[in-house]
């Protein structure tokens, strides 16, 4: 079964949420080797921690898309924490290396 318009831009979303989670964990991990400061380890954990949860996203929306394709208003809710998600990620990688 084909994913739908909705499930394949969330998809990208996660994605696009990986890479700017793969640049703010870098410089996370930059920082702590500096400072040493546990903050920034919590930074880290946090980075990794939702890197996984994108990379695990994209796989169940390749492996499991019956899960969601039964329902549109489900799609539309993933969409739109997807979204959500991106935008709390990117204002946060704009302020950190900037």
């Amino acid at each position: 079964m084909a994913m739908s318009t909705t499930l394949t831009i969330a998809t990208a979303l996660s994605g696009l949420s990986i890479l700017l989670l793969s640049v703010l964990t870098a410089v996370w991990v930059r920082n702590y080797r500096t400072f040493e400061s546990t903050l920034t380890l919590g930074l880290i954990a946090f980075g990794v921690a939702m890197l996984l949860e994108n990379a695990l996203a994209i796989y169940f929306f390749f492996s499991t898309t019956m899960l969601y394709s039964g329902d549109p208003v489900v799609q539309t809710a993933i969409l739109a924490l997807r979204c959500l998600q991106l935008v709390a990620i990117a204002f946060l990688t704009y302020v950190t290396v900037k």
